[in-house]
């Protein structure tokens, strides 16, 4: 394992079993949407070291693809290289989860009164569990919709792996890798182009059921692969 990459272990885990000892604490250090009262600037470079708690599997596949993909780029990069490019598309991902997240809020927010919109902010799930105002199950809905993009943070490394994803693809488009679920090999290439289809067609979709940030995947991959480029522009070696 590379030295960066193994630090990089190191902290993930360190960030998640403190998230189990200090409960209130880290939840500071989740990154909240922009308008929210909990946003703090200091979120963007520590949302991308929290997991969720509900299990294993959030840092275990990013932990995973992390030592898988980031091993290979750090060795072709070098330490500092590496680090600059998981940083900056860790930033990538939030700056467009957040963007995206402002646009919908500003959307839903159009269709409300000033009164409606007040008593969504200062009475919450109470309001919207009651629902004695609203006949339009729709219109209850969207106020739902509305309390939740305010309230929910995103965590995760998942942006700045997507990053991992785009550039490996891009350096090393040929190599083909075995995946859980798939039978047949699969060139790097066109794996990241399909994740990257299917998680566009998720976000697009905005389904309310999934807890996914979409977006924060795509703005890694597209930090990364801008990255990629311009860093390749004088140079013609793939892998």
């Amino acid at each position: 394992m590379s030295p960066v990459v193994k630090n990089l272990l190191i902290l993930n885990l360190l960030f998640f079993v403190a998230q189990f000892a200090l409960p209130g604490i880290m939840k500071n250090l989740e990154l909240y949407p922009v308008v929210s009262e909990e946003f703090k600037p200091w979120q963007l470079a520590t949302h991308f070291f929290m997991h969720s708690t509900h299990g294993l599997m959030h840092i275990f596949f990013n932990m995973f693809a992390l030592i898988m993909f980031g091993t290979q780029l750090e060795r072709v990069w070098g330490p500092k290289k590496f680090l600059t490019y998981y940083l900056a598309t860790a930033l990538g991902a939030a700056f467009l989860h957040l963007l995206v997240g402002y646009l919908r809020i500003q959307n839903l927010e159009s269709s409300l009164s000033p009164a409606e919109l007040n008593q969504i902010l200062t009475e919450g799930f109470e309001y919207l569990r009651n629902s004695k105002n609203y006949v339009d199950p729709i219109m209850g809905q969207l106020n739902l919709n509305l309390f939740l993009l305010y309230n929910t943070p995103m965590i995760g490394a998942s942006g700045a792996v997507f990053g991992l994803l785009a550039a490996y693809g891009y350096l090393f488009p040929n190599t083909e890798l075995y995946l859980m679920f798939i039978p047949v090999p699969i060139k790097a290439k066109y794996f990241v182009m399909g994740y990257a289809a299917i998680e566009l067609f998720s976000g697009i979709s905005n389904n309310p059921n999934d807890n996914v940030a979409h977006f924060a995947h795509l703005g890694g991959a597209l930090v990364g692969i801008i990255m990629v480029i311009i860093w390749q522009r004088q140079k013609n070696q793939f892998y």
